[in-house]
């Protein structure tokens, strides 16, 4: 029935009503249980007498007096390790190692704080936004029962009943479990003649008469070149499980295993060459010298695509590739076959890949904007020179757009750039031209603008094309893998080691950078090879194409 203009419609009311009167009565029932607290508190506060409370805020004080004293010291440290003197510095590894620590002994000084019994009346807050309780449903769960002594009532009324539970999830772990795969192939023979034996085939197995599963394999291969662990390392690790695996046996599975994955290896960088921007760039390894009992100097050559920053169609990727120096030759028989725009840092060695006699053409070359910062920042950060702060600022301007287009598509990119970024690289270009002619060529700001100059034609380039970022930064991330590895293994142990390394190192790191997980994807791949994958198909052994449903 509808209400006439003019009058109340009761039923309409009866929500808000409620809710306003079940506000009132959360608000009676927290006075009231305020009001009980503060009796209880005042009541035993008569009952010690003033002597008991100033004993009891004597003992607060000097416990949280220690507890400050504490924190201080913790504070000095972290201090020390960002802002000490230039020896006194960690490396970045080392500094979260110490981050970690301190957040451990942080951590423990909290438990250790006194906790104040007497209660207090406190405002209510939100409960905080933790993941308590809410992890992954993919984990799979252990369920326990706690039920109380007695559900008895305790006034003789009878047994009680369930009106509902409290639930609460704690992580658990189960460490690495080893295990043996017992493989039974029973023979079958006719008792009426001799002809008649059958038995099934045995299965295939990447390492013949070997010890190792495909997935014992994987978890070797991830724990090496994704985790880091030096192969002593894993091997010490198994022996505490009771298995011992010398170095040299795990060496001669990661060998296999590589040799096995080359094809895909070599799918991967074929593929890579087909896209139209790509990055380069190389880093130091150590490789064991034999015969000398020395080390030597090799390079990584490092070869990547990432075209998420304008949202590219094309799944990221990155190749490694060991040669025993650092000539441009290695970096140009690496994008042998590629055809292109190459991103890359000030090197002169990459000049030949603009040359016209190079096989398949002329490269475009993009410089770096990050290491033409860089060096302006070495100079601030040295002497707080007002004309390295204005070259920073110019280029901070530039990266502004940057960070604000990122993601979008080549077409919008390219006009962004050239309707806003354009005329800050005209007047920059116009500024770096005044400030080298008033600053000595010999000096270090001099080195660094030159350097600036040297760069110029490859600095445009990300002006005329969407498809090419403003720095070389998304390789040199890549590298980073490739040093956390050699900084735990120290060195190589020989060149064919090191090819290995960066054959496995590739397919891992595609894999991460794909959102892929890389035990799953070496394990897959390796049983699929074992069981006689065909080669015409082995671009199916991608990362990007691995559903670990299907495995």
């Amino acid at each position: 029935m509808e209400s006439s203009p003019g009058t109340v419609d009761l039923a309409s009311l009866a929500p808000p009503l409620q809710a306003l009167f079940a506000g009132q009565q959360e608000t009676v029932e927290a006075l009231r249980a305020e009001v009980a607290s503060l009796t209880d508190r005042n009541r035993r506060l008569e009952e010690r007498g003033p002597e008991g409370v100033v004993e009891d805020l004597r003992t607060r004080v000097a416990s949280l007096t220690d507890q400050n004293r504490r924190l201080e010291h913790l504070l000095n440290e972290l201090r020390r390790a960002m802002f000490g003197k230039k020896s006194e510095k960690l490396q970045p590894d080392q500094l979260l190692l110490a981050f970690e620590e301190l957040e451990g002994a942080l951590a423990e000084a909290e438990e250790e704080a006194p906790v104040d019994t007497t209660p207090t009346p406190r405002a209510k807050r939100p409960a905080a936004e933790r993941n308590l309780g809410h992890l992954p449903a993919h984990l799979p769960r252990t369920y326990e029962l706690v039920e109380p002594g007695s559900t008895q009532c305790p006034c003789g009324c009878g047994e009680m009943v369930k009106i509902g539970e409290d639930r609460t999830e704690r992580l658990d772990i189960v460490p690495a479990q080893l295990r043996v795969i017992v493989t039974i192939r029973p023979r079958y023979a006719c008792r009426k003649c001799e002809e008649g034996v059958t038995q099934a085939p045995a299965p295939a197995h990447l390492v013949g008469c070997g010890l190792p599963t495909e997935g014992m394999l994987a978890h070797v291969l991830v724990s090496n070149f994704a985790d880091h662990l030096p192969l002593y390392r894993l091997s010490q690790i198994f022996a505490r499980s009771g298995i011992e695996l010398h170095r040299s046996t795990l060496a001669d599975w990661v060998g296999k295993a590589s040799f096995h994955l080359r094809p895909v290896f070599e799918c991967l960088k074929a593929e890579l060459k087909t896209s139209s921007t790509l990055g380069l760039d190389e880093t130091t390894v150590r490789v064991l010298d034999p015969g000398r009992g020395k080390t030597r100097t090799g390079y990584m050559w490092t070869m990547a695509r990432d075209g998420r920053g304008w949202s590219g169609p094309d799944p990221p990727g990155v190749i490694y590739e060991y040669a025993p120096g650092r000539s441009g030759k290695h970096g140009e028989k690496l994008l042998d076959g590629f055809r292109g725009t190459v991103q890359v840092d000030g090197y002169a060695g990459h000049n030949r890949l603009a040359r016209a006699d190079r096989p398949g053409g002329a490269l475009t070359l993009a410089a770096c904007w990050a290491h033409a910062r860089r060096g302006l920042e070495t100079v601030f950060d040295s002497n707080a020179s007002p004309i390295a702060k204005e070259g920073l600022k110019r280029i901070a301007e530039l990266y502004r757009i940057e960070d604000r287009i990122r993601g979008e598509a080549p077409a919008t990119r390219q006009f962004v750039r050239w309707t806003e970024s354009a005329p800050l690289v005209n007047a920059f270009g116009v500024w770096l031209d005044e400030q080298r002619s008033r600053v000595s060529p010999r000096s270090r700001l001099g080195e660094k603008l030159t350097y600036i100059a040297n760069q110029w034609d490859g600095l445009l380039v990300f002006l005329y094309d969407g498809r090419v970022e403003m720095d070389s930064n998304f390789v040199e991330n890549r590298i980073r893998p490739i040093k956390l590895t050699a900084k735990n293994a120290l060195f190589a142990g020989h060149d064919e080691g090191a090819r290995s390394w960066g054959r496995i190192g590739s397919l891992i790191e595609t894999c991460k950078m794909n959102g892929v997980e890389p035990y799953a994807w070496l394990k897959s791949t390796l049983e699929k090879i074992a069981a006689g994958h065909p080669q015409s198909k082995i671009d199916e052994l991608l990362p990007w194409n691995f559903d670990p449903a299907s495995s």
